[in-house]
């Protein structure tokens, strides 16, 4: 039998996040309630956190965090595809697939995209429509912890499809956080060459375990454009370049770093209000391609989960901490601080 109240995390507001009690919830038709297993910390959830809102997922107070893995512990009615004991990930969305951005393959930018958060806890309630649409059953032998890495992977599977490589392109990655380091994987296991743009001495490691062929540090470099350059044939610049960092510097920076009919990928998304400056004549004259990529869709979050389920890509070497529900407020502080660590695993 499940207990009447559960601990879970609920964000307040900028940098007040507080571990309660609260009721453990019961699933209504198409839902279903999963035992969390574990919950991973996350750049967007540290992004929250310091802001103390989230202009698309969130407004507190409310329950925190979206990456996940379980047991299905309760199932509501009309659920056919789930049982009670079942290993699942349940993304942190789903569309409605009837809109016009969904019929055009843009589920990411679904007018009615439903989120879900609450991870941080020891149960959480799946929508109907996520239940259906982007929920997985995890195979045996699959841990928890790595099959939660799902939903970033989908999302950093997205921006890569999105700025169009090519086998044997070289891409630019600028930040080693959890978001940089996962770029610098899925391209490498795509077949592109890498070059990591870091700025900490112990990113340099962590980008070369994930497939870096070569690590340009900030501090290290004079000129990081021209340090980059210099790693391309004829200083020509790299075919894509992918900003993970979210600042207007950096932004800037990514054009700077591609070829003459290069892809810029503004994956970072600033502060609300941010403007940046873009140089209009080495645009067009270059005849440069900008993107920007968010979230993820449901074909995404299956590509990234079968990457994960695969072996291929590096889970354990991701997940560099492991904590208690109860001690979840020191983890965010910890992170604030810019630790070493790339992924916490709360375990509830």
């Amino acid at each position: 039998m499940m207990a009447n109240t559960m601990t879970a995390a609920v964000l307040y507001g900028k940098e007040d996040l507080r571990v309660e009690k609260l009721p453990v919830p019961s699933a209504g038709p198409g839902e279903i309630i999963v035992r969390v297993a574990a919950a991973l910390t996350c750049g967007t959830d540290l992004k929250v956190y310091r802001r103390g809102y989230h202009a698309k997922m969130l407004k507190p107070p409310i329950p925190f965090g979206h990456e996940l893995a379980g047991t299905v512990e309760e199932v509501g009615a009309g659920v056919t595809d789930f049982q009670i004991g079942d290993r699942v990930v349940a993304l942190n969305s789903a569309p409605c697939d009837q809109c016009y951005f969904c019929k055009r393959g843009q589920q990411n930018l679904c007018d009615d995209l439903i989120f879900n958060n609450g991870a941080y806890a020891e149960y959480i309630r799946i929508p109907a429509r996520i239940v259906e649409k982007n929920t997985l059953h995890i195979p045996d032998g699959v841990p928890f912890e790595h099959a939660a890495l799902t939903e970033p992977l989908a999302c950093v599977a997205r921006g890569l499809e999105e700025s169009n490589p090519q086998p044997g392109d070289s891409i630019a990655v600028i930040g080693a956080g959890p978001i940089g380091l996962m770029f610098i994987h899925a391209a490498q296991l795509a077949g592109l060459r890498v070059i990591a743009i870091v700025k900490h001495d112990e990113q340099i490691e962590a980008a070369k375990i994930f497939g870096a062929e070569e690590v340009v540090q900030i501090t290290a470099v004079k000129d990081v454009v021209a340090a980059v350059r210099a790693l391309t044939p004829d200083h020509r610049g790299v075919d894509i370049a992918i900003e993970a960092v979210a600042t207007p510097a950096t932004w800037q920076q990514a054009i700077e770093l591609v070829r003459k009919g290069g892809t810029v990928n503004f994956f970072g998304g600033c502060a609300a209000g941010t403007k940046v400056e873009l140089d209009t004549n080495r645009l067009h004259y270059n005849d440069i391609i900008m993107k920007a990529t968010f979230h993820h869709t449901p074909g995404t979050a299956r590509r990234a989960f079968d990457l994960i389920i695969s072996g291929r890509f590096k889970c354990r070497e991701y997940i560099t901490g492991r904590a208690r529900l109860a001690d979840i407020g020191q983890v965010f502080r910890k992170l604030m601080d810019r630790s070493n660590d790339i992924k916490t695993a709360i375990i509830p």
